[in-house]
């Protein structure tokens, strides 16, 4: 569960609508203080590459914006290829299955 980032980049692949935005996700931390106590510690803020397909991929296009809180559930995707100056690139995605957006 996180906000998302950025405002859904629309694609076709295949002739399947397919949606692209990133989504930011935050785990709070607790730290041990010197005489045993717990405090709060530093936030640590992942960012993720969503990517959803289909029907999904139009729901984001219309509802879906940047600052919007939501659940997203699916697979984890690694993929790899050759830039136009033929550096190898790298990027993990997760590959929507069900999301949920939720009220604030």
């Amino acid at each position: 569960m996180g906000y998302v980032g950025t405002d859904p980049r629309m694609r076709m692949a295949d002739g399947s609508p397919v949606a692209e935005f990133r989504l930011a996700t935050t785990e709070r931390r607790r730290v041990r203080r010197p005489d045993g106590t717990f405090a709060d510690g530093p936030e640590l803020t992942e960012w993720h590459n969503i990517v959803m397909w289909g029907r999904a991929a139009e729901y984001a296009e219309k509802y879906i914006r940047k600052g919007s809180r939501m659940l997203a559930e699916g697979k984890i995707r690694t993929r790899t290829w050759e830039d136009r100056n033929a550096i190898a690139r790298q990027i993990t995605e997760i590959y929507v299955d069900s999301f949920e957006l939720i009220a604030r």
